[in-house]
């Protein structure tokens, strides 16, 4: 059964936090709130915990993932920035944004999709994975928590624990969380492509 932790959804118990960096740690499973829904996160280094996202969501090799980052500088070293996408992703960050993007030696191959050697990268703006990005001291490989035919993502803790429980090490929660998923801007063709409308502004990478 999936641990249950239960945060404040703007100032987020340091304690509790930790509880859940101590299940990443130890390559746990871990059901989390975003902005834009539930995401499942994992250390980078979490073979296991990998294929379990896989076989969960039904995805394939050429899946997208996201690594969730701290802050722009956290970022900068994941993926390569030209000078456009450059000032166009650190203008846009922190919000509902993802982006796809060339990704540099630090990431491991079976992160990046096969072929271009791309990977999704974004910075929250939710307090609670915020708190938990600062303490882990690392970004954060995730992706959404969205179910095989469903359309929209999981946005209730005690919903993802009832759907979820043999499935998942742990469940944070901190009460309903936003619904609508990211905004998608592929920039693996040197210009900014926006592949999924979402919560961001699409317009300004038009």
């Amino acid at each position: 059964m999936a641990r249950f932790l239960d945060v404040h959804p703007v100032d987020p118990q340091p304690r509790t936090i930790a509880q859940a960096v101590a299940l990443l740690r130890e390559d746990g499973l871990l059901a989390y709130p975003t902005d834009s829904g539930y995401a499942l996160g994992i250390q980078l280094g979490n073979r296991d915990g990998l294929d379990r996202i896989k076989r969960l969501r039904d995805l394939d090799d050429r899946h997208h993932f996201t690594l969730v980052c701290r802050d722009f500088a956290q970022l900068g070293q994941l993926v390569k920035l030209d000078n456009a996408a450059f000032r166009a992703v650190k203008s846009a960050t922190p919000g509902p944004y993802t982006f796809i993007l060339p990704a540099t030696s630090e990431v491991p191959k079976r992160l990046m999709h096969p072929k271009k050697r791309t990977v999704g990268v974004r910075i929250p703006e939710h307090p609670v994975v915020r708190a938990l990005l600062e303490q882990l001291g690392e970004p954060l490989l995730s992706s959404t928590l969205l179910l095989p035919g469903e359309t929209e993502p999981m946005t209730d803790g005690w919903s993802v624990k009832e759907a979820l429980d043999h499935q998942l090490d742990a469940v944070l929660d901190s009460g309903e969380c936003g619904q609508e998923p990211t905004t998608v801007v592929d920039f693996s063709e040197g210009y900014p492509e926006v592949t999924r409308v979402g919560a961001g502004d699409p317009e300004r990478f038009a």
